[in-house]
């Protein structure tokens, strides 16, 4: 488990190191989303589907292309069904000969908390960010490393591993093969995207 614990700081040190200003805006933009009230459900004074709307809402403000998607697929035999939402931004690199995509999980950290974990596992889980904000390949590397670390976990300790754990299904939920993006309701309309500039990673 401590050679999981070394790969998954690797590839989070990578991670940081790509587009390293932009993440800096990005998690600014977060914090000062949180400052103020967000909820207009009316279910849950801090919601995270309304302080999505809301990152959002101020990314498109500040010329990101940024929208709102939800991953959703069907119950099969190996996996039950579900949906996710998550946040994309889209930048583009210097010279603006190549668009990359970014994906922003606001929840990262806890999509892989397990309850009766075992310390190594625990360890593991405490080196991620609260959220994510780095590009699908490096995420889908951490997927697959704390995927495989929870197997590990729960054998120790003895317990089923439900199919919502697997690789496969945590992969689904920030896949844009199973996604589509949502315009947001008003205030936060992105109608308007196309004229923003592109943001430039550098």
């Amino acid at each position: 488990m401590k050679a999981k614990r070394e790969w998954t700081r690797e590839v989070l040190e990578r991670n940081s190191l790509t587009g390293s200003k932009l993440r800096q805006e990005v998690s600014r933009i977060i914090e000062q989303a949180k400052e103020n009230s967000f909820c207009n459900c009316h279910n849950d004074a801090h919601c995270t589907h309304c302080l999505r709307q809301r990152v959002v809402h101020l990314l498109t403000e500040k010329g990101f292309h940024a929208s709102l998607c939800t991953s959703k697929w069907k119950h099969t035999k190996k996996f039950p069904g579900g949906k996710h939402e998550y946040i994309e931004l889209i930048a583009s690199t210097q010279g603006r000969k190549k668009q990359v995509t970014y994906l922003i999980e606001l929840e990262f950290r806890d999509q892989f908390k397990i309850a009766k974990a075992c310390e190594e596992y625990r360890k593991l889980i405490a080196r991620l960010p609260e959220y994510y904000i780095g590009k699908p390949d490096y995420l889908n590397a951490i997927v697959c490393v704390l995927c495989d670390a929870a197997k590990r976990s729960m054998k120790e300790k003895k317990l089923h591993m439900g199919p919502w754990r697997k690789r496969r299904f945590m992969q689904m939920k920030w896949s844009s093969s199973f996604g589509r993006r949502e315009s947001l309701p008003e205030p936060f309309s992105i109608s308007k995207l196309s004229t923003a500039p592109a943001v430039v990673v550098t």
